[in-house]
């Protein structure tokens, strides 16, 4: 036994990354999967087109990658860490190991190399789910200095590895298995009276793994993610949600957001909306928020999810407030 094995650290159960799941949350996607299973339950867009998967897809994805995890030695003493946007995938393999019994820990996918081989080193995984092929790379040299997972699980294809490097690592595609694709939509449709849930979040927010999962199964309302973090704003205009599942730091960004596509302070255009939000019974004042909730993709937003304990802020960003209080 080696002094580092000696000196390994008991993993802290209490560790800010770790993301406690609802104990019922498979309960909840059977639950969806037999009452209405042809609905669709997420939706993610890749490579310019939006796929999605209906709630028996899902179920049947959860139930596939359970049994490639076990194949590769997963059980309920394991710990999966996942890190990197939230999408499907992501999402489905965290249930799938959830219902197997082991644990599921989130790490920030932007943590630099030491920060990344402490959290290895304190977390101790034995399999990890990383989104990008540079983030691949970089769990696989910080393994070679620290606790290394047993198994690497890529979300994309796999890129050539550094030589000489002894980390395990099979693509998402080899566990999950054959069986059915996700369905590419040819156009977004999206009936208006149904929900449409959004997020644009990833691991780096640590709760956010269990209020998506808490929000999603609760309420039985589709899912949509952008494509990726940087075209979340066009992506968000095209899936038109009803509810927001934002972190406070997302929020805050949301806001700057609103406030770059506002003409500049102290503009007659500027001051135009500023009026349209004093005086938003008349017409004229009505169209031009109409105009600005378009931009952002809020023409159906009803419902922005806030974390209970969010400490209020004295100055809020005046046009989200005011979606805010359209929503009260």
């Amino acid at each position: 036994m080696s002094v580092h094995e000696l000196k390994r650290p008991a993993a802290d159960a209490r560790s800010p990354e770790q993301t406690p799941l609802l104990p019922d949350v498979l309960a909840r996607l059977q639950h969806w999967a037999q009452v209405s299973p042809l609905r669709n339950a997420l939706r993610h867009k890749r490579h310019g087109h939006w796929y999605n998967w209906r709630w028996i897809d899902a179920l049947r994805a959860v139930e596939r990658l359970a049994d490639g995890l076990r194949l590769q030695g997963f059980d309920e003493h394991s710990r999966l860490v996942v890190s990197g946007p939230f999408e499907p995938d992501l999402l489905l393999l965290a249930l799938a190991a959830h219902s197997i019994g082991a644990q599921v820990v989130a790490v920030d996918d932007e943590l630099d190399a030491e920060a990344l081989r402490q959290a290895l080193w304190r977390l101790q995984p034995s399999h990890a789910f990383v989104h990008s092929r540079q983030q691949l790379l970089r769990w696989v040299a910080a393994g070679e200095n620290s606790v290394a997972p047993q198994l690497l699980i890529a979300h994309q294809p796999l890129p050539r590895l550094p030589q000489g490097a002894r980390q395990p690592v099979q693509a998402f595609g080899e566990l999950l298995g054959a069986g059915e694709t996700p369905r590419r939509q040819s156009y977004w449709r999206h009936p208006a009276h149904e929900s449409q849930l959004w997020s644009e979040e990833g691991t780096e927010w640590p709760e956010g793994l269990g209020v998506l999962l808490a929000q999603w199964l609760g309420s039985g309302h589709s899912l949509a993610f952008p494509e990726h973090r940087g075209s979340a704003s066009r992506d968000r205009r095209e899936a038109v949600p009803s509810g927001l599942l934002l972190s406070a730091a997302r929020l805050q960004r949301l806001a700057d957001e609103i406030e770059s596509r506002l003409a500049p302070p102290g503009s007659w255009r500027r001051r135009l909306c500023e009026w349209a939000l004093a005086q938003p019974q008349r017409p004229l004042q009505r169209l031009i928020k109409q105009r600005v909730r378009r931009l952002l993709g809020f023409q159906r937003l009803d419902y922005i999810w806030q974390a209970p304990s969010a400490p209020a802020k004295a100055a809020a960003p005046v046009w989200l407030t005011e979606f805010k209080r359209n929503i009260a």
